[in-house]
């Protein structure tokens, strides 16, 4: 399960990044934003992994 989780972070950061560098391309604020968005969530998810692990141990 903790690895789908780290699967999930690292999508989540990746197509945040592809939505921002895309948005920037095409100057659309709003799918810059919403690729941020998606990045930091993404490094939440994968934050929150990380204490688990730390925890477990």
């Amino acid at each position: 399960m903790a690895g789908d989780e780290k699967v999930k972070s690292k999508v989540e950061q990746a197509k945040g990044k592809v939505k921002e560098k895309a948005g920037s391309a095409v100057g659309n604020e709003r799918l810059e934003a919403e690729g941020r968005g998606e990045q930091v969530k993404g490094d939440a998810r994968g934050a929150k992994e990380k204490i688990k692990d730390v925890l477990k141990d």
